[in-house]
């Protein structure tokens, strides 16, 4: 006997949907994910697609690009080609055959049963969409303890490494009582009359700034480098995915 399929209460669906927030970067541009949706019924056609556009996620936004009843097909692999790639069917199957040709042409295929669970990988999708992101690793701390104009410009900060290395070449900010005031580069450094590379803790140094009048005694020097932490973005993966629960 075949499974009887139940319609969906699109009200029922989305009453426990929150309203989208509004989004802080919306003058950004944000990537799409361009998405095909097939259901076993023109109701629950109505209810996810509604769902999906309640989903309130920052990082990207959610376009279907083709939707229907029955189930998946050439067709609509054909057009998901021309979107990211992913085809989306709650409570449908796969047309016979078509294994190999999603495998050659990497297109993904979920099927769900759960519509909630299919909300929630599309934000877990639309999350990976999130641009790299910039920390910043403090390697280095001083503390201003004079200050000397240069005969080249700029000034002179005569500092006392507190802890870790200060580096000719990396970034440093100036953090004053009310926070950071200036960031740029180490020129140059020098202990007594000789140049040097790297100052470590414990040693009292002059830190070349050309072009800033940024930091006073009592002020502390923080060098740190910027390292750029990358996320690996959602991309179709050439499968048929059960999504069972």
């Amino acid at each position: 006997m075949a499974e009887k399929k139940h319609s969906i209460n699109v009200t029922n669906v989305l009453k426990d949907v929150k309203n989208p927030v509004l989004d802080s970067r919306r003058g950004e541009q944000r990537p799409t994910i361009d998405l095909v949706l097939k259901c076993d019924t023109v109701g629950s056609v109505e209810a996810v697609s509604l769902l999906i556009s309640k989903l309130a996620v920052p990082e990207a936004k959610m376009e279907i690009i083709r939707s229907g009843v029955g189930d998946i097909t050439k067709q609509d692999l054909l057009m998901a080609l021309s979107g990211s790639g992913l085809v989306l069917g709650f409570n449908v199957a796969v047309a016979p055959r078509l294994e190999q040709w999603v495998r050659e042409h990497r297109v993904e295929i979920r099927l769900y049963k759960v519509i909630y669970k299919l909300a929630e990988d599309l934000e877990a999708i639309a999350r990976t969409m999130a641009p790299s992101r910039t920390e910043d690793r403090v390697i280095g701390k001083c503390e201003v303890i004079a200050t000397f104009k240069s005969k080249r410009g700029g000034v002179i900060l005569g500092c006392e490494v507190v802890e870790g290395a200060l580096q000719v070449g990396k970034r440093f900010r100036v953090v004053t009582a009310m926070g950071p005031v200036h960031s740029a580069r180490i020129e140059s450094l020098q202990i007594e009359r000789s140049s040097v590379k790297e100052a470590r803790a414990g040693q009292q140094v002059g830190v070349q700034v050309l072009g800033s009048t940024f930091g006073k005694v009592g002020d502390f020097i923080e060098c740190y480098d910027e390292i750029v932490r990358r996320k690996e973005n959602w991309s179709p993966k050439g499968d048929i995915i059960h999504k069972e629960s």
